[in-house]
Parts: structure tokens; sequence; C-alpha cells
């Protein structure tokens, strides 16, 4: 049949290009000690960044919320699946945030998704960094607004292109902290220069999100951006949260909005109760425990300072992604491959998630790793880059001796 041959074929190439995608099954709960494919493993690669997936307070409520109400949220919000959890998780949410109310989604692609198809039409203009997630940039090219990217964090080149914009509605759209890189938008540039051109700035802070901030609100916490400078915040419940699905908070009209012009939102069955009563659980716990964020920030700068001991080059960022950039895509799956044999499961990342000739291993620290486990980890990336020959360019990244 032509159809299964044109799959083959699409997959042999694939694998041609070491950019074959696999996936281990965990054994385990997701925490930092796992069983992995039945592999004990440390594991350097979960977007849990408090520790909180596991945690006896979110299972329990869960517990508690399913024997009240069941396993499955039955319907869309908009028929029968808003349920009182799901309702005072957004009223707390709404609350945390600083913003009139808050709206649940099923995940974050959902809620990126949903939240630009919603606002931008065919006549509008969706400013975009070219290092934002999938989901955003696909969230702009379904609304059919005209989309143009502008150089990552460069707010001098969005202000350029706003202003030769004839789009009768501009929105700018930006990750809070980068996915892959690990750094940080520059939100105060940004919101200024949303101003000055009568745009709406909309961030996607879902690693930020419970990581920054004294009460760990992420972004706009940090940089005290109330409602009028940010109009439009998304968050994700499911990494430091450890729960599942998303969020987007704004004004009472933006909500209303999405309520009644998001597609992801209306036509998807709500989240299951039991979830949404994790997520409050979770939410008391980022608010009360700030060792937990304390502790985090101490193993980063750990990580950091080791890495700087064993000249090992890291990217520019202060967060709970460090990524070691290699380069050449089969590199770093060696590379990832003898962690693994050293009992470390750290990801190799390849394009297309990540720009032709910037492959990396992309290292994520959480507050339930040790001091210990930091230390065995840089040990092994030092033994591990001895072995593959690779040696730091003027870059910063990782470049093999003969070069």
């Amino acid at each position: 049949m032509a159809f299964e041959k044109e799959l083959a074929e699409g997959l042999a190439a694939r694998k041609k290009q070491n950019r074959f995608r696999q996936r281990r099954v965990l054994n385990t709960a997701q925490q930092v000690s796992v069983t992995a494919d039945q592999q004990p493993l440390i594991n350097f690669c979960s977007n849990d960044y408090l520790g909180l997936a596991n945690h006896p307070q979110l299972i329990a409520a869960a517990s508690k919320a399913t024997e009240c109400y069941g396993l499955g949220g039955g319907a869309s919000h908009l028929v029968c699946g808003h349920t009182d959890e799901h309702h005072l998780l957004e009223e707390e949410l709404a609350g945390f945030t600083g913003r009139d109310r808050a709206l649940l989604f099923s995940t974050g692609y959902m809620a990126n998704l949903g939240v630009i198809q919603a606002l931008v039409g065919r006549s509008d203009a969706v400013f975009e960094d070219k290092l934002n997630h999938a989901s955003l940039l696909d969230g702009a090219l379904l609304s059919r607004a005209k989309l143009i990217r502008y150089a990552h964090a460069d707010t001098g080149s969005l202000d350029r292109q706003l202003k030769a914009s004839s789009a009768s509605r501009k929105l700018i759209v930006t990750d809070g902290v980068f996915s892959m890189d690990g750094d940080c938008a520059p939100l105060k540039e940004l919101a200024k220069v949303a101003k000055e051109n009568d745009a709406v700035l909309m961030v996607d802070d879902a690693h930020g999100f419970g990581c920054l901030g004294k009460r760990g609100g992420g972004l706009q916490e940090l940089y005290e951006l109330d409602q009028h400078e940010l109009p439009i915040l998304v968050g994700t419940l499911g990494k430091a949260f450890g729960s599942f699905g998303a969020f987007v908070a704004g004004s009472e009209n933006l909500i209303e909005t999405l309520i009644q012009f998001s597609r992801s939102y209306i036509y998807t069955t709500s989240m299951p109760p039991s979830i949404a009563a994790a997520s409050r659980a979770s939410l008391r716990i980022v608010v009360e425990e700030t060792w937990r964020r304390e502790k985090l920030n101490a193993l980063i700068s750990q990580f950091k300072l080791l890495c700087a001991e064993k000249a090992i080059p890291l990217m520019l960022s202060d967060t709970a992604i460090q990524p070691i950039l290699v380069g050449d895509d089969i590199r770093a799956l060696n590379l990832s491959h003898l962690l693994h044999e050293q009992g470390f499961w750290v990801s190799a990342i390849r394009p297309p998630t990540v720009p032709e000739g910037q492959s990396r291993l992309r290292v994520t620290l959480s507050a339930e790793h040790t001091a210990e486990q930091v230390s065995q980890l840089v040990s092994a990336l030092h033994a591990g880059l001895k072995s593959i020959g690779a040696t730091p360019n003027m870059d910063g990244r990782l470049g093999s001796r003969d070069e």
C-alpha cells in the first residue's frame, strides 16, 4: 500500500538523521529516583521543579475528590463538567496571580491555541519570539493572523516590526522562561514596547510559574507586572505544581471572551475534578513552603559552580533549566547514552525542537535532588564529554578535538 510505504520511508529518513524519538517506560512514580525500563535512574530531565508530583498531600486531595466527584469530568465546562473544585481553583489562581479571573484549560498547549485563536484573526498580527514554544507558534498559525517573528529577546527588533505593521490588533506573544535555553524573556521591556505601540502582551510562563518570585508567582511577580502591563498570563499546573492542566489569568472581559470564543476551551471535556483538587493542594504548598524555591536556587548555583570548575560550558540561564549545547545530533545522543549507563536520565534534545546545529542535553534540576546527586551528575558529565571528545569552543558550545 502506497500510504504505508510513504510512512515507512519517512520514519527511515528520521532514523538516518539520528532524530528518531523513542519513549522510555517509567515503572515508578514521577520523582528524582525512578526506574525506567526496569533500570534505576536519577532523573535530571523532569519538569517537576519543586518535587510535588508525588507529594502525599496532592495524592490525598485527589483521592478525596475522586470519592466525592468520581473520576471523569463528564462534559465540557459549559455543559455540565464545571465542578466546585474547578471553580474554587480558578478563584484561587486569580487571587494568587493578582488578576480579576482565571480560566482552566486541559493542557498548556490547548490554552495557547485557544487564547490566540480567540483574540486575533485575518486582519491582525501576532509578534512572536523566534524561540517560542511550538504551541505558541501553532496558535498563531491556526488563528490565520499574520505571524511575525522577532529576534530572540530583542525588544528593538520587536519595536521596529510593530511600528511597520498596519494590523488591526497587534498581539505580542512570548515564553516567560524559554524551555530549551532556560533564559527569561525581558518582560519589563516587552511591556513598555507593547504600551508604546498599542499592542497586547501575552506570556506563557509555564517554566517560571511556581519557581520564580517570593511566592512562586513567576516572572510577573518577579518583575511586578500588573494586569494592565501584562494583560494575558498563561501558566501550567503540570510542571512546578506537580499536577496537570493549565490556566489563563486576566481581566473579567478577557476571561468572558475566552469562554465565548476559545474553541479549545468550549469543545473539550473538563479535567477530572480530582486533578483540580490536587492543584489546589499544590498551590497551598507552593505559597507556604518557600524552602523549596530556596533549595532549588541553591542547587542551580551549585551545578553552575561545579560546571565552571570542570570547564563545562553552560548557556546563559539562572533557572532550573541548564542546557549543555553540544551541536551535533549524534554526539548529543552519545553523551545522553553514556550518562544513562552511569545511572542518570538526561534527554538529548535535537532539531526540530531546537535549531539546526544546536542539539543539546537539557539538564533540569528539582528541589527534590540532593547536593550529592548534583555533584555526581557533574562528574559524570565531565567524564562523558571527555569520552566523546568534546572540548569548549569560543562560543560556549562543545566541539570535537579535531575541529
